[in-house]
């Protein structure tokens, strides 16, 4: 099988994600185990669990883990998330860039398409599941497309969590909002909302703002 790419979904929830003070992390569908890798570097003292429900995805990101400077703080375990019953302590962190295929052609290869159809997650189940695994003021930070918004706010009342930060992503200045960056907590906040756009109108011309917030993972940005 072809190692699965780094995709700017992940890139951007890594490193959106609120991470001071989070001492243990759960990244569920972790893929190449980039976002785990994202987490530990910009939090010293997280300890990360990165589970999925993909062996050739666990190889891979067992693989990317080892050879970092950060193999020592994250744990690659290959489980459905679904089955998953933590680390014996409420997690203060659970990151995941979910499957977003709710309808259409399943991708061919069976890697993908475990890692992209809500056949085998869907976002009720994902933040159902998660919220049994928060520490008590604990968050879950998910990527979505925008059409999922009114199913992700649903579940997420339904499990008694609430949106504190709601980022809307645009690809250019005139598109379309077609991800959102969500944090869901317990502990009721003042909703925060604001906007990402990733490029100008050149392709890879990137906004000032994309880059502050992912500069630091990029090798050349």
């Amino acid at each position: 099988m072809a190692a699965m790419k780094v995709g700017t979904d992940g890139v951007l929830l890594g490193a959106w994600c609120p991470v001071e003070g989070a001492l243990r992390v759960l990244d569920v569908g972790t893929g190449t185990g980039l976002i785990a890798l994202m987490v530990a570097q910009r939090n010293v003292s997280a300890m990360i669990d990165a589970v999925d429900i993909d062996h050739a995805a666990c190889d891979e990101a067992g693989f990317n883990v080892a050879n970092s400077p950060w193999h020592e703080r994250i744990n690659v375990e290959c489980c459905d998330f679904m089955e998953y019953c933590g680390c014996g302590v409420g997690y203060d962190l659970i990151v995941s860039n979910p499957p977003y295929f709710d309808n259409g052609l399943l991708p061919p290869d069976h890697g993908r398409r475990l890692a992209r159809h809500c056949g085998t997650l869907t976002y009720a189940g994902l933040i159902a599941h998660a919220a049994s695994l928060l520490s008590p003021s604990g968050k879950v930070c998910i990527i979505t497309p925008a059409d999922a918004a009114t199913t992700v706010a649903c579940a997420a009342e339904k499990c008694g969590l609430g949106v504190n930060r709601r980022t809307m992503v645009r690809p250019k200045p005139d598109s379309d909002v077609k991800r959102i960056l969500w944090e869901l907590s317990a502990c009721a906040t003042t909703l925060r909302e604001d906007e990402l756009v990733i490029e100008g109108e050149e392709h890879h011309d990137y906004t000032p703002q994309y880059v502050a917030l992912t500069k630091d993972f990029y090798l050349k940005m």
